[in-house]
């Protein structure tokens, strides 16, 4: 079967950082780049525990990007096995099951839970993080039944959402409901990131919240937020009027564009004051009581502790690497708490504990939140190169979500 695969090899990896440079292309190119095109396998169920999935959608997450345009600290590299197909959002259906499996029907339609956990790897007794229900923390990620990988899409034995197939233990196959169509689905493993993010740091009604950026994970977690009945006053800054629509229809207070005066207009939502320092970007004294950062470049991160209220909370859901020029300042002065939001794990939804992505399947189902029209995008798996470039240059085609159509 063909699938998109990222294989790291030094000379492959200096190619596309040098070449880059002076052309994107280069990172996507079908021989010399660390991505490729490839006849492979079908991945094998590793144990009887295991469960096969047809792949119906995968999507192209703004993580994958960074991997493609080697933009990830080193730091994560421990965390993969090479070479992997990519590709962590999944819908698809269930092909072969292993004999300890149970309830989980051949051909049911299933989205899957990425993360490979101490349950997942067939480790007894659980890390710490896994036994207290924080499985994305696990600190198992290299031991067990499968080669490191911090989920499906970066570990070699499992296959990933850019191939036609992929596989996944059965903790991680989550049905998915007659309510909630193959769009919504492919989206439930991004919306859980947001979701998380708000689940575990929650606004209360009367506070005013910033979410910087309108990409999949900022519009994700103003619809968390309204779709969690938190009936906050929401602001978004965005750098398209696309992206400006679609805050708006998952229901943004206001919408701020990243123009000229937009630190003004920023400020006035939230009955702040700007000050001119001696030199350098504008102070805010005042803002939102919460910020989530869904950006995680040098200038959003800074926006973020500019416009958080003194006390108040940053989140950072973007995906921040090795970053210089960033302005602390407001963290001592202000004394902010800045808290980091990695994927998803459990949480709290009508008095019971779930999985953030069952939490996620529910609200679809309930009809809180229908997340398809950020599906802006389908290619075959073909034309994957195709595929990144319009994920990557988003304002050119009023571009949200891409994904591989896999029936195409």
């Amino acid at each position: 079967m063909k699938s998109v695969q990222f294989d790291y090899s030094i000379p492959r990896y200096v190619f596309s950082k040098v070449a880059g440079r002076m052309k994107p292309s280069m990172h996507v190119h079908p021989k010399l780049s660390c991505l490729r095109l490839r006849e492979v396998e079908e991945p094998q169920l590793p144990n009887n525990d295991w469960v096969k999935i047809g792949v119906t959608y995968g999507g192209i997450c703004g993580s994958d990007l960074n991997l493609i345009y080697l933009h990830d600290s080193p730091a994560a590299s421990p965390f993969t096995s090479f070479p992997f197909t990519v590709g962590h959002e999944i819908v698809g259906r269930v092909v072969e099951a292993g004999t300890n499996v149970s309830g989980i029907e051949k051909g049911s339609r299933v989205v899957i839970d990425p993360v490979l956990s101490c349950m997942s790897r067939g480790i007894t007794p659980p890390c710490s993080a896994c036994a207290r229900g924080d499985y994305s923390l696990c600190s198992k990620k290299t031991e067990g039944d499968v080669s490191p990988g911090l989920l499906i899409g970066t570990c070699k034995d499992t296959g990933g959402s850019w191939g036609p197939v992929l596989v996944a233990h059965k903790s991680q196959v989550l049905p998915l409901p007659d309510e909630v169509d193959d769009l919504n689905g492919v989206l439930v493993e991004p919306f859980s990131c947001a979701l998380h993010a708000v689940l575990r740091n929650p606004p209360s009604a009367k506070d005013k919240v910033l979410v910087i950026g309108a990409g999949v994970i900022g519009i994700s977690v103003v619809a968390a937020l309204r779709a969690l009945e938190i009936n906050c006053e929401i602001t978004v800054l965005v750098k398209h009027p696309f992206q400006g629509k679609l805050a708006t229809h998952f229901g943004a207070d206001h919408v701020v564009y990243l123009s000229k005066g937009y630190e003004q207009e920023t400020a006035n939502l939230f009955g702040a004051n700007v000050l001119n320092p001696v030199f350098g970007d504008a102070v805010i004294e005042g803002g939102a009581d919460i910020v989530y950062e869904c950006v995680g470049k040098k200038k959003s991160i800074n926006d973020a502790l500019r416009f958080t209220h003194s006390g108040g909370k940053v989140v950072l859901l973007g995906l921040g690497s090795i970053i210089d020029g960033i302005d602390w300042t407001n963290v001592w002065m202000n004394e902010l708490e800045i808290k980091g939001s990695f994927a998803y794990s459990t949480g709290q939804y009508k008095g019971k504990t779930m999985r953030t992505l069952e939490i996620a399947i529910e609200l679809m189902r309930e009809r809180k939140v229908d997340l398809s029209p950020m599906v802006t995008h389908r290619f075959p798996l073909d034309h994957y190169r195709e595929a990144i470039h319009t994920a990557s240059n988003k304002s050119r085609d009023s571009v949200i979500k891409v994904v591989f159509d896999h029936q195409a």
